[in-house]
């Protein structure tokens, strides 16, 4: 009887699980903003999801898909709460599923890398990122590994906003195509044979 009691009021947390990761894209729900350079996290995880024929499911402050991959199970994430607020979904989700620091990782635009450049870094300063810092906010750290996608700094001095938030030219598609294909295929190996390996990989 008093160990029913015990465990009525101190429930048994459900342990964390190893292979479970869960991947942010980041970027700003809307038609508006669909391919634009500041979205790019978010159609990398959209690549994710229809290489997976996996579908997206409208949930707490973001919209979430989910497969396996080599026997582990990842979790997809494209905030809903805007750029600005991306740690309040980040935060939830992180809690939810009960992910491990080491295997939640944020896809997001980077406006100090090259087009086409990318860089996974295990943690980092929010480099100037509104969703970086937020999310910075949420955890209390900046121990999280991101998985930052160049999209280039081909603007005029005040036109920064109006650059991010801007569709990307016919003749970067092609170098943009091939960069979300090589990042989905890097959150993958990030999965598999680890973040290490894949930084070694991806940032030569």
């Amino acid at each position: 009887m008093l160990a029913w009691l015990k465990n009525l009021f101190n429930p048994k947390q459900e342990p964390e699980d190893p292979m479970k990761y869960l991947i942010v894209g980041l970027g700003n729900m809307g038609a508006e903003y669909e391919h634009t350079r500041h979205n790019i996290g978010f159609d990398v995880v959209d690549y994710l999801a229809r290489d997976a024929a996996a579908s997206w499911v409208q949930n707490t402050h973001g919209d979430l898909a989910e497969f396996k991959h080599k026997g582990r199970t990842l979790i997809l994430l494209k905030p809903t709460t805007y750029m600005n607020l991306s740690g309040k979904a980040v935060r939830y989700w992180v809690d939810k599923h009960k992910i491990l620091p080491e295997n939640l990782l944020v896809v997001v635009d980077d406006l100090h890398l090259d087009l086409g450049k990318m860089r996974l870094r295990n943690k980092g300063s929010d480099g100037g990122h509104n969703g970086l810092k937020d999310i910075e906010a949420k955890l209390g750290n900046n121990q999280y590994i991101r998985l930052r996608m160049g999209i280039g700094k081909d603007f005029h001095p005040g036109q920064q906003v109006n650059f991010v938030l801007g569709k990307w030219k016919s003749h970067e598609k092609e170098a943009v195509d091939l960069m979300i294909e090589k990042a989905a295929k890097a959150v993958k190996n990030f999965t598999t044979i680890g973040l290490k390996l894949t930084m070694d990989d991806l940032n030569r």
